[in-house]
C-alpha cells in the first residue's frame, strides 16, 4: 500500500485557556466580589437544574474563584503581624 498520497487527518486544536501576560485580567475585581460570585455559583450548581455544559463551565469557574479567594486569604495572613514584647512576630494561627 501507497501511503503518500493519502491526505493527513486534521488534529482538532485545543484553544487556549490561559491568557498571555499582556492579556492577564484578575480572576475577580476583589475577594469579596469573587466570594459573592463564587456563593452564587455554589446555589446554581447545588438547584441542580442546570444543563450539563452549563454545568461544567459554572464548574470551572468556581474552581477558578476558589482558588482566587484561597490566594488572597494566604496573602493577607502573610501580611498580619502581632507585636509581641515591643517586636513584630509573624501571626500564629491557633
Amino acid at each position: 500500500m501507497n501511503h503518500v498520497n493519502e491526505p493527513i487527518p486534521a488534529v482538532p486544536r485545543t484553544p487556549k485557556t490561559s491568557p498571555s501576560a499582556a492579556d492577564a485580567q484578575p480572576i475577580a475585581a476583589s475577594y469579596e466580589a469573587a466570594l459573592e460570585e463564587l456563593e452564587q455559583l455554589v446555589s446554581q450548581l447545588d438547584a441542580g437544574q442546570l444543563p450539563l455544559d452549563q454545568l461544567l463551565t459554572r464548574y470551572q469557574r468556581g474552581a477558578e474563584l476558589l482558588a482566587f479567594c484561597r490566594a488572597r486569604l494566604e496573602a493577607v495572613e502573610n501580611q498580619i503581624k502581632v507585636l509581641e514584647g515591643g517586636e513584630l512576630k509573624p501571626w500564629d494561627q491557633p
